[in-house]
């Protein structure tokens, strides 16, 4: 006996249920109100309110006034000398002390040296100056190595008046690296080296700069500045004094992305503005949650640090969750999913299983 088409239509829609219940019986099993895996020992899911945000926030101001606090150093100390400095020393009324007639007759078949003559500070921090002998003036400033000098020329010469400086700062260097538009090794002079001004000797940064990722590196420790999170919490950044050595890189913004997947319009990864970026930015550069497919109670951030995996959860369908999203600022590698709809999975579960079936079953049910 032939089967009507309708009613066959009907059976194979039954087919495709009990399938589809047979599949959702035999699927992982999931975490509560998520759209993740459930796993043994995993991380758990963080619902965002108004208090973790607030947490978070305070979280991240103790961690920037922390870690740099003592390299903010409100009233510079003046230049020391060091090995290699160039001295200029003048004994006034007394010309023959001068360096210059040295060097101009050590050849007097050539013409005198271009460089400019002067003590040189050597390796163990000492220079000689005659009837004075060795000084040791590393570590002295400018004042400090004049008064020593002086206390030494009294001995042979009645009141002398010394003018001694610092000719060429050769000592002392840090190295700018990263977006800035001179990168190189920068002297450091009379004029205090904080971080603001090797960040100005360098050019200034570039527009591709992330100002909220500038590494500071000095023996052997990172650290990592904020200059925006610095301002707002009232710390000038150009009391952040550098020292010898010490290494700066400003990172690119293309370091800092946001990855947005899951049922969005767009999922992309997304660039960081200096640093900040919330939740509520990324899914709207991303178009937004897909109506079609998306669930707006599972928008997740996984966040990797070291102190493991965490995962925050938000329910957009709640009120005031677009001001929490707007108010939850997202790290640099966070990953933002959005978690598919039942209606959804089961469509694609159904598609899976029977690829095609349900446009069958809706054509051969019309007429």
């Amino acid at each position: 006996m032939k089967i009507p088409l309708r009613e066959h239509a009907l059976r194979g829609l039954s087919l495709i249920l009990l399938a589809c219940c047979l599949t959702a019986c035999a699927s992982r099993p999931m975490s509560r109100q998520s759209g993740l895996p459930a796993e043994p020992g995993g991380p758990a899911t963080q619902l965002i309110t108004e208090q973790l945000i607030e947490a978070e926030r305070r979280q991240r101001e103790l961690h920037i006034n922390k870690d740099i606090a003592h390299l903010v150093v409100p009233t510079p100390p003046p230049y020391t000398i060091g090995s290699g400095d160039l001295l200029s020393i003048v004994v006034w009324d007394h010309p023959e002390l001068a360096g210059q007639g040295i060097a101009a007759a050590s050849n007097p078949m050539e013409s005198p040296a271009p460089a400019p003559a002067g003590f040189v500070v050597d390796h163990e921090g000492r220079v000689q100056f005659p009837f004075a002998g060795e000084l040791t003036v590393a570590g002295l400033t400018e004042e400090q190595a004049r008064m020593l000098l002086t206390r030494r020329l009294a001995r042979y010469i009645a009141s002398p008046n010394v003018t001694l400086r610092v000719q060429a700062y050769r000592s002392k260097r840090v190295y700018i690296d990263g977006e800035v538009r001179q990168p190189g090794l920068q002297a450091i002079n009379d004029i205090p080296m904080t971080l603001t001004e090797a960040l100005n000797r360098a050019g200034g940064v570039l527009p591709t700069a992330d100002q909220s990722r500038i590494a500071l590196e000095r023996g052997g420790t990172r650290y990592l500045i904020d200059l925006r999170a610095l301002v707002a919490s009232g710390i000038n950044p150009g009391n952040v004094m550098l020292a010898h050595g010490d290494l700066v890189r400003v990172h690119s913004r293309d370091e800092s992305k946001v990855f947005v997947s899951g049922e969005v319009v767009a999922p992309k990864a997304l660039t960081m503005h200096d640093g900040r970026l919330t939740l509520n930015e990324a899914l709207g550069e991303s178009g937004g949650i897909s109506p079609l497919t998306g669930d707006a109670r599972q928008i997740y951030v996984v966040r990797k640090s070291s102190e493991g995996t965490r995962v925050f959860q938000l329910d957009a369908r709640q009120a005031g969750a677009l001001a929490m999203a707007e108010s939850f600022e997202l790290h640099p590698k966070d990953l933002v999913y959005v978690a598919a709809s039942s209606l959804a999975n089961w469509h694609r579960n159904l598609s899976m299983i029977f690829p095609g079936a349900l446009t069958q079953a809706v054509s051969a049910s019309r007429p």
